[in-house]
């Protein structure tokens, strides 16, 4: 078989297909990595918009007990009750800067009677890391907060708590402790008390903007659906050479290759200059 007509046998033909799957896979995850950084890039501006927002009451921006819109992430929102200082949780498995801790989950009960899940910062794990050394006291009396909105965490299968502890802040989980009318949408991250404690857990900071290396991810997925399709054409043109080896044309192609190689590569009193060079050394 002389010429290219070997390049539409079945085997070829095979190369080929699966050459395209896999530039059309490559695609595919140059896609899902751009739409990771579209979804990275919509969170650092909604941290921008809302996190440095005015306070609203509460009721203004959560509307019932079970909703809660994604996009009011990080919106400060304003709390008057009191906390339910005996339903105080710790969260487990909440390291800070590479230190072992837990946060603090403490209620708060609202004029109407609702309870809404409040944040208010992180705790050192103590010498034992079952449990903090000092746990900071929870204020009594009416208090007016300032909560940054959240949506709750998941459950993480296999994963468990000690009582007074949970794994994960899953509203649905906290609720059951509680058994009363619960804000289910959200909790809140606690910004500011008044009045203001003696001490308070380490509040939580400003997410630092990041969108992560999806695009050169992206860019790299593109770059190896393309290298597939030079690497089977390479290989083919070998084919060819090799099939082709008896052709007039291809023999002189093949002596100029060789005439092309034999001018870049150094001759004998090249190689011999830069071994007693070396010796010299």
């Amino acid at each position: 078989m002389n010429g290219w007509s070997f390049a539409l046998s079945r085997r070829w033909l095979g190369y080929l297909a699966l050459v395209i799957v896999f530039a059309i896979a490559c695609a595919g995850l140059s896609y899902w990595q751009i739409a990771r950084r579209d979804e990275a890039r919509a969170e650092i501006d909604r941290v921008d918009t809302n996190w440095s927002s005015a306070p609203r009451p509460i009721a203004d921006v959560i509307k019932s007990l079970d909703s809660f819109d994604p996009d009011d992430k990080w919106m400060p929102v304003t709390i008057t009750g009191r906390y339910l200082v005996d339903e105080e949780l710790l969260v487990r498995g909440r390291p800070l800067d590479g230190t072992a801790g837990f946060e603090q989950l403490v209620p708060i009960e609202l004029s109407n009677g609702s309870i809404f899940v409040v944040d208010r910062g992180w705790i050192k794990a103590g010498s034992a890391q079952d449990e903090p050394d000092v746990i900071p006291e929870v204020p009594t009396g009416v208090v007016t907060i300032v909560a940054r909105l959240k949506a709750g965490e998941p459950i993480i299968p296999g994963r468990s708590a000690p009582p007074g502890q949970v794994a994960t802040v899953n509203l649905a989980t906290i609720a059951a402790l509680i058994d009363r009318p619960m804000y289910l949408g959200a909790y809140g991250l606690l910004a500011t008390e008044d009045p203001p404690p003696p001490v308070r857990p380490v509040a939580v900071t400003k997410p630092v903007p990041d969108e992560g290396p999806h695009l050169s991810y992206a860019f790299q997925w593109i770059v190896f659906g393309i290298m597939a399709f030079i690497g089977l054409g390479w290989a083919v043109r070998q084919e060819y050479r090799i099939k082709n080896a008896d052709d007039p044309r291809e023999q002189v192609r093949s002596a100029a290759r060789r005439r092309k190689s034999d001018a870049k590569a150094p001759g004998d009193a090249e190689i011999e200059d830069s071994i007693l060079d070396h010796a010299d050394r």
